[in-house]
């Protein structure tokens, strides 16, 4: 099982930025993907960002949801348990509550996080 753990939300003017994070624990993985989706109120919950990587390469691949690629900045720390969402130039419909998820690199996300709650003012 993995437990995530998101934190770093909070309340921002537009223009500004929020830097997300998630710990994950539990089990280990050898290769394996983390993301971030959102939901705004009344809405579906959509992808943001991913980050798929394997213990054999040292590179990562990324994927962006169009609306965010340029502004949103998703990286994993060295020790491959923890995601961060770097997000620049936010607007207010960037608000939201964010999801981490994690998973096999192949396949659907498995594990999700709570959510915290990003809100952006006009």
């Amino acid at each position: 099982q993995v437990q995530l753990v998101e934190s770093g939300g909070g309340l921002v003017q537009a223009g500004g930025s929020l830097r997300l994070s998630c710990a994950a624990s539990g089990r280990t993985f050898s290769s394996a993907k983390m993301g971030w989706f959102r939901q705004a109120p009344g809405k579906e919950r959509e992808f943001v960002a991913s980050i798929r990587w394997s213990i054999t390469s040292s590179g990562t691949n990324t994927d962006y949801e169009d609306s965010v690629k340029d502004r949103f900045t998703i990286s994993i720390g060295n020790a491959k348990n923890t995601v961060q969402l770097q997000m620049d130039s936010l607007k207010p419909e960037d608000t939201a509550v964010y999801y981490c998820a994690a998973g096999p690199t192949v396949g659907r996300f498995e594990y999700w996080g709570q959510g915290t709650q990003v809100t952006v003012s006009s």
